[in-house]
């Protein structure tokens, strides 16, 4: 098993074609059905949820982008791909230290990208992201230069659709290009006391309990995040992913940064 490291804390419509094959197609079909929770009422209230969710929201982001431009040095012509960019905070955050780099962001759910387009226009960096509606596995498969999958991989249903968007990412990216990954990595059940740290946070921020459950129940439902670290980091290295390093832990999610592998075919 690979080891880790550790110092701490989506309009492009794709069209499912002769170029998937039966496996391919019903990963990408498992991706556009993890898209339909999104409707437009969660999305509109993604933001919010989110940060009370998790705590630490955006130091997750800060140090992703920390870490992006830590990998690849600061300044220069980048290009990063964001898969799962759901309501853009990945690229106003990356975009604010790093105001040269580029992005194509891509997500499979159409309220979230129309509340990115919004976000990133306000923000003025529409001119630097290129928002596709659609999977990764659409994609032209142009190198980019790093890339991020935060809070996308624990809404996938199992561990063979899991490693194809992973793999759909590396295929996209240059060797040895930094990915940065966050997400749950314990089943929910596998914690009760996190469990139930992560329901007092609710109530830390003034939720009343019946809303507390019924949120509770609405991020939880149906979602199965992967069971362990150890496997997340074997799903990157089936993926052509090493040198993991985990820069951030909170509750139930953490947060890695892993590199193409530059001599792995793909």
């Amino acid at each position: 098993m690979p080891q880790v490291k550790s110092f701490a804390a989506h309009g492009f419509v794709g069209v499912i074609c002769a170029k998937h094959s039966i496996e391919e197609n019903d990963i990408v079909a498992e991706h556009a059905d993890a898209a339909k929770k999104f409707d437009p009422s969660r999305a509109a209230a993604y933001d919010r949820q989110a940060r009370l969710a998790l705590a630490g929201y955006e130091a997750m982001h800060e140090l992703a982008a920390c870490c992006l431009a830590a990998a690849l040095g600061s300044g220069g012509a980048r290009r990063l791909l964001l898969a799962g960019v759901g309501t853009g905070q990945d690229v106003a955050t990356i975009a604010a230290l790093e105001p040269s780099w580029r992005f194509t962001a891509t997500d499979p759910s159409p309220p979230m990208i129309e509340i990115a387009r919004s976000r990133l226009d306000e923000l003025g960096l529409l001119d630097r992201t290129e928002l596709r509606l659609g999977l990764v596995a659409d994609l032209p498969e142009t190198p980019h230069d790093g890339a991020t999958l935060i809070g996308v991989l624990h809404h996938l249903p199992d561990a063979a659709s899991r490693a194809g968007l992973l793999a759909d990412i590396a295929r996209r990216l240059a060797p040895g290009a930094p990915l940065v990954l966050g997400g749950n990595y314990r089943t929910y059940d596998s914690e009760p006391l996190l469990r139930a740290a992560w329901r007092e946070r609710w109530r830390q921020h003034g939720v009343a309990p019946e809303e507390a459950q019924a949120q509770f129940e609405r991020i939880t439902g149906g979602v199965v995040p992967p069971a362990s670290e150890a496997e997340v980091l074997d799903l990157l290295a089936e993926a052509g992913f090493g040198r993991v390093t985990r820069f951030f832990q909170s509750l139930f999610w953490g947060g890695w940064i892993a590199f193409r592998n530059a001599d792995q075919a793909l």
